[in-house]
């Protein structure tokens, strides 16, 4: 379970931070989690809180934001929502798109006192 890994350094680069900022007690975590990452957010979860028992994180909430996949049209510009089979621009019909999102496994904010 990849989870558990990025639990770990999610909470590793949390403490980090923590101790730069002098925060003592952290409150919330909020990540972004790209449909195309192939983490499962529930197992993601589920691995937070089975890390932060018994630890200074202990009662602090994960709040887990799911950016869906977007592609971006290299010729016409457009943004759109897309699968990774669909590969044509729905605005101009270009077959020239990139992944513009759905790709991210961020740390946002972080909330502590």
């Amino acid at each position: 379970m990849h989870e558990m890994s990025i639990t770990r350094t999610l909470l590793e680069t949390v403490r980090q931070e923590m101790e730069k900022a002098d925060i003592k007690t952290l409150r919330s975590v909020r990540i972004r989690v790209g449909e195309l990452t192939a983490v499962e957010p529930e197992a993601l979860r589920f691995c937070f809180e089975a890390s932060v028992k018994g630890t200074p994180f202990e009662g602090a909430s994960l709040e887990i934001e799911e950016p869906p996949l977007k592609g971006g049209c290299l010729t016409c510009g457009l943004v759109f929502g897309t699968t990774l089979f669909e590969r044509t621009c729905p605005g101009c019909g270009d077959s020239s798109v990139e992944i513009a999102g759905g790709n991210e496994l961020d740390i946002v904010s972080m909330e502590g006192v």
